[in-house]
């Protein structure tokens, strides 16, 4: 049940964004529950989920903008 309403929750979120935003969103929530894993085994949940989630998200970020600034370049 938790899974489903997270994707609805990260579906609406995602409707009206840019690229570079759904990738930041999506690397941010794959980040976190990726660190979080991790960190529970280690007993660090809440620390591993909060340094994937950064990660995740410069990782989403510099994904996303590529992608847009190559759709530009095409473009053009």
């Amino acid at each position: 049940m938790k899974h489903t309403v997270l994707f609805i929750i990260l579906s609406i979120t995602l409707a009206g964004c840019t690229t570079t935003q759904k990738s930041t969103t999506i690397g941010t929530v794959t980040g976190a529950a990726i660190g979080g894993v991790v960190g529970h085994q280690s007993g660090h949940d809440i620390e591993g989920a909060a340094i994937g989630g950064v990660i995740g998200a410069l990782g989403g970020y510099v994904v996303g903008d590529q992608i847009e600034e190559n759709q530009e370049e095409e473009g053009n």
